[in-house]
């Protein structure tokens, strides 16, 4: 058997939808026909975890069986204590979706070597590009990786030589304005040129919208069309970006085989 594809959620500013489109990436590959575990990370906060237990309890209350991941929080932030729990998500699932603290810490760090995708969620702000990138005042050029870019670099570099796998790294621009701006233009030109420099893939994420919120006691996701009562436009619309995002991740069908490894770097 092989092992599972790891997809960490990693960003270290708060607010960028980080444990949401964890969530829905998570049920969203469930109801494809992928095995899933999830492990969250964040034992304060619990978002992921609550969601998904919200999703158990829905599924109690309606006798109705959806599409679910394993899952649990780790309480024992160390080493060996990830460690032990992704070897507990590990049997008999395809994918392991990981969701880090919203701070930098050595078992966020031990999280990011694992990855086989890793997905960092920002808003369309320049204050988000500054965890990856400083741009210039005036002219808006990327004048520097930051240090989570750096980072980055070191862990994927590390993972290369440990294991001689390479690491997909995805920028999500999550909560999309729908109105175009020289803003807008300007942070996708500056994270173009951040993505040809540091090596990572720039996808749509979620857009800013009510539902997700709304979503959350429930734990239903824009894929439980039929529990989900009234359905509007905005519903469809947000739908398709979910599936447009899952499709942008890349991930490998159930079942398919692992390539081959590449060469670490020299």
């Amino acid at each position: 058997m092989s092992d599972p594809h790891f997809i960490i959620f990693a960003n270290e500013k708060g607010g960028t939808g980080k444990s949401t489109t964890a969530v829905h990436t998570a049920i969203a590959l469930a109801a494809s026909g992928h095995r899933v575990a999830a492990l969250d990370l964040d034992a304060r906060q619990r978002t992921m975890a609550r969601y998904l237990e919200n999703r158990d309890a829905t599924m109690r209350r309606l006798d109705k069986e959806l599409p679910q991941a394993r899952f649990e929080v780790l309480d024992d932030h160390t080493g060996e204590g990830l460690g032990a729990a992704l070897e507990r998500l590990t049997e008999d699932v395809d994918v392991i979706v990981v969701d880090t603290p919203g701070r930098d810490d050595p078992v966020s760090r031990a999280a990011i070597l694992k990855a086989d995708t890793l997905v960092t969620p920002m808003n369309d702000s320049f204050v988000d590009l500054d965890l990856i990138g400083q741009v210039h005042p005036e002219n808006y050029k990327i004048t520097k990786p930051s240090f989570y870019a750096e980072l980055i670099w070191n862990s994927r570099t590390e993972r290369a030589k440990n294991t001689g796998r390479s690491v997909d790294w995805v920028v999500l621009r999550n909560r999309l304005q729908h109105v175009d701006s020289h803003n807008l233009r300007r942070v996708g030109a500056a994270l173009d040129e951040l993505a040809r420099r540091v090596g990572f893939r720039v996808i749509p994420g979620l857009g800013e919208r009510v539902i997700y919120r709304e979503l959350f006691p429930k734990g239903l996701t824009l894929l439980d069309f039929e529990h989900l009562g009234e359905v509007g436009i905005g519903h469809i619309t947000a739908r398709q970006e979910l599936r447009e995002m899952i499709a942008g991740l890349g991930i490998p069908e159930p079942g398919a085989s692992v390539p081959e490894p590449v060469a670490a770097a020299g």
